[in-house]
């Protein structure tokens, strides 16, 4: 989409980077859409000490000159939505709505939140305490306040399925509270960021405050780890890159916030609406053609309503029209690379030759005239918890389905079997019973005869699916340090 080589954003100036540039490739058609920057450590290293310079005055701007940045930042993004979510529909593959609506316009929304949520006191008094006369001083009466601290310079990893939802979640929650940031966005997918780069440039960041950096090689990203410029990591991606950036922030004590993989479960128990559960599960399919972590993917149908369900799943799907992102009508687009269609076709065979039936896809579409990573949406039934394809994330367009037969007991018992832990869901007509189950169940979230989020609910995992919270006001606490100030009276 444009001839033009994107440069690195370091210390607010645009450089050339030094490892040169590579293709970034348009997944519905394999076509080149812009050429990204490859960084070195050094360049990696330079912009984490340009964040660190920048931390003391920008932690110490007031909260309307921050509140102000992200809302012109927020206009920017507003002002260039038709070509930007062009720009994001060529990198990812999403559908022209989802691009519009649930990339660029949920950016513009998290930054519109954000710059609302600098103004938000960072001091809390806390009750006085009266202490007696002792080893620790004379009898007095305890003042005490809480004040939530910047953490300092956060590195900010992006994952590829939302090259602005997912940064703007970071960025602007770290911008509100007085961190500076490095930004290293996934190497599928990172014009959007750069775009994103360009906001804030032209809205009047400060130089440093905001660094973008990027790269195919690994050395970028653990670069952006390891600094010793850096107080803090967040990362959004898989748990095995997340385990291994948390072994390196462990050494040398860096905050993390880590949003890792899923296996949603999906209780449908036998007093379920069915065609509200099916209209829940099928988002698996069409959003982000799968390559989301919060999908329901993991079917937990008790068995008086298992046959129904299945059939009911599989007429929906019959409507889910597979195509290019930029044509009307279509619901699944590709996924991101020809390596990750592979992955999860690999998956689906994984299915059969472990026993379970496929009810519908498990055949690569033809799109146009051939190319493009397109990935058929795919109905693995008669599994068993023990399958791979039951307990590992295929990250695509797969629903495998575990009937049950007994009650509420080993419904929660199949769906806590499971080594992920971020979003599960339970469909029941008895709202006591739905209520009941969800609080038992071993997951950062649960959705109780809906998908929706409350945006301002926490949102994090339990087990292997992540550490810590952010989204709403939960995402300012992450990006800072509790500190405590005492005094008598």
């Amino acid at each position: 989409m444009t001839d033009v080589p994107q440069r690195l954003y370091v210390g607010g100036e645009w450089v050339e980077p030094a490892g040169g540039h590579y293709e970034v490739i348009n997944p519905a058609d394999e076509s080149v859409v812009g050429l990204a920057p490859e960084a070195s450590r050094a360049q990696v290293e330079e912009a984490a000490c340009a964040a660190a310079g920048a931390l003391e005055s920008w932690s110490r701007t007031t909260p309307e000159a921050r509140a102000a940045i992200l809302d012109r930042a927020a206009d920017i993004m507003q002002r260039e939505f038709e070509p930007w979510s062009a720009l994001a529909r060529a990198e990812t593959g999403a559908p022209t709505g989802i691009a519009r609506g649930m990339q660029v316009g949920v950016g513009v929304t998290r930054f519109r939140r954000y710059a609302k949520g600098a103004l938000d006191p960072v001091e809390k008094g806390l009750p006085p305490q009266v202490t007696e006369a002792g080893p620790m001083g004379r009898a007095s009466i305890l003042g005490a306040l809480e004040v939530r601290q910047p953490v300092g310079v956060v590195t900010c990893i992006t994952s590829y399925n939302n090259p602005w939802a997912n940064p703007a979640g970071k960025v602007a929650p770290a911008l509100a509270m007085g961190n500076t940031v490095v930004v290293k966005p996934a190497p599928q997918d990172p014009l959007s960021v750069f775009r994103m780069a360009d906001a804030l440039h032209e809205a009047g960041v400060p130089a440093g405050v905001v660094n973008v950096v990027g790269g195919q090689s690994v050395e970028v990203g653990e670069a952006a780890v390891d600094s010793p410029y850096v107080d803090m990591v967040s990362f959004t991606g898989s748990t095995a890159v997340g385990q291994r950036i948390a072994e390196v922030c462990g050494r040398s004590m860096k905050r993390q916030l880590m949003e890792l993989g899923g296996k949603g479960a999906a209780i449908v128990f036998e007093d379920a609406d069915l065609d509200a559960a099916v209209m829940g599960i099928g988002t698996t399919f069409s959003f982000y053609s799968g390559q989301i972590c919060t999908a329901p993917t993991r079917v937990i149908a008790h068995r008086s309503v298992y046959d129904r369900l299945i059939e009911k799943l599989t007429g929906y799907l019959a409507f889910m029209q597979v195509g290019d992102p930029a044509a009307a009508g279509t619901v699944v687009g590709p996924v991101i690379s020809a390596a990750h269609r592979d992955r999860v076709e690999s998956y689906v065979e994984l299915g059969r030759k472990e026993g379970a039936r496929i009810a519908y896809g498990g055949e690569r579409p033809v799109v146009g005239d051939g190319r493009g990573f397109y990935v058929a949406p795919t109905l693995l039934v008669d599994c068993t918890n023990d399958m791979r394809v039951v307990r590992e994330e295929i990250f695509g367009p797969v629903v495998v389905v575990v009937p049950f037969d007994g009650d509420e007991e080993e419904a929660i018992r199949l769906a806590n079997d499971s080594d992920f832990g971020l979003l599960s869901y339970v469909w029941s007509g008895d709202s006591a019973r739905a209520f009941r189950v969800a609080r038992r169940l071993r997951a950062g979230g649960v959705g109780v005869n809906t998908i929706g989020r409350n945006m301002e609910a926490p949102f994090g995992g339990f087990k292997r699916s992540g550490v810590g919270r952010d989204v709403g006001s939960y995402a300012l606490h992450a990006y800072s340090e509790m500190q405590s100030i005492v005094w008598t009276g």
